[in-house]
């Protein structure tokens, strides 16, 4: 196995997703808080890289177990089980690995904060692992979308705060909700494209179950819906006002790249171009979040 292989095992490109909701909270409890713990903010950032990589992984290994990506259906030369006749087994091995030097980690941070949070991080590692293990997949259930939502966005949002000793407040809650309909709505882009193949490996994932015809409906739903409800808090006095301007220039690229998607269709053809419109978008909004705040502490800084 190559490095290159391996980075395609994991899928390094997806990881902005983990690591946008984590530096996107990281500057979230900065603001609050006024300082940050950068020896837990470390190891919480290199956890969530090594947790969210090993997930991927065993998505990898089983996706390609189960005969869900196999040659006739998946065009995309990056799965290597698939194009490359790379071992599965290495896959699974990589996997197990990197869940290992996850778990070690949690309990660094446990032992610095409260070992509670070792329930937290088990659970998120198990939800990683059942996403597409078991006799039950997650992934396989109209569940997927909003479990990697919420665990991606809400849970690992907050876990982050948690480690920076912020308090788990309902108003925390709520700012983590934009998150978790764009991670979504990457799930949704995914699956979509994904219907034919998912139909034939006997998923019954939510864009099956409303048909090629909803299935773009839901990720216009999801992805405009996250800009709109941060419009929104911003208005309700969540976010600093240069929220809503430095999200502005991401919104306008989100509507044009959304109307190029619906043109397009969607298709396992032309699925490369619209997992990019899809991790650029989430790209795009954590960027713009974080400039927020940061702008914001900067003012605040100023103004003292």
């Amino acid at each position: 196995m190559t490095v290159q292989q391996f980075m395609h095992i994991v899928e390094m490109r997806t990881k902005i997703i983990s690591m946008g909701t984590f530096f996107c909270a990281s500057i979230y409890a900065l603001s609050l808080q006024g300082s940050l713990n950068a020896a837990n903010a470390l190891v919480m950032g290199l956890a969530t890289l090594l947790v969210d990589m090993g997930t991927t992984g065993f998505n990898t290994f089983f996706d390609y177990w189960r005969g869900t990506d196999n040659i006739v259906h998946t065009k995309e030369q990056e799965k290597v089980l698939v194009h490359e006749g790379v071992s599965p087994f290495m896959a699974l091995l990589v996997s197990l690995v990197l869940f290992g030097l996850a778990a070690l980690l949690g309990l660094y941070l446990a032992w610095m904060t409260s070992w509670k949070l070792i329930l937290v991080g088990g659970a998120c590692m198990l939800v990683g692992f059942f996403y597409t293990a078991g006799p039950f997949p997650i992934s396989r259930t109209p569940l997927g979308e909003l479990f990697a939502g919420f665990f991606l966005g809400t849970v690992l949002f907050l876990i982050t705060l948690y480690v920076q000793d912020v308090p788990l407040t309902a108003r925390n809650l709520v700012t983590t909700l934009p998150f978790l309909l764009l991670i979504a709505m990457i799930l949704s882009v995914n699956n979509g494209c994904d219907l034919v193949g998912d139909t034939a490996s006997g998923r019954k994932t939510l864009s099956i179950l409303l048909g090629s015809d909803k299935a773009f409906a839901l990720i216009a739903f999801e992805g405009l819906g996250a800009y709109l409800l941060s419009f929104l808090l911003v208005l309700l006095g969540f976010h600093p006002i240069t929220l809503a301007f430095c999200l502005l220039p991401s919104f306008a690229l989100f509507v044009k790249a959304l109307a190029g998607v619906k043109k397009a269709g969607l298709d396992a053809g032309h699925k490369s171009i619209h997992m990019q419109f899809a991790s650029k978008s989430y790209l795009h909004f954590c960027l713009a979040f974080f400039l927020a705040y940061v702008f914001n502490i900067g003012f605040s800084a100023l103004a003292s």
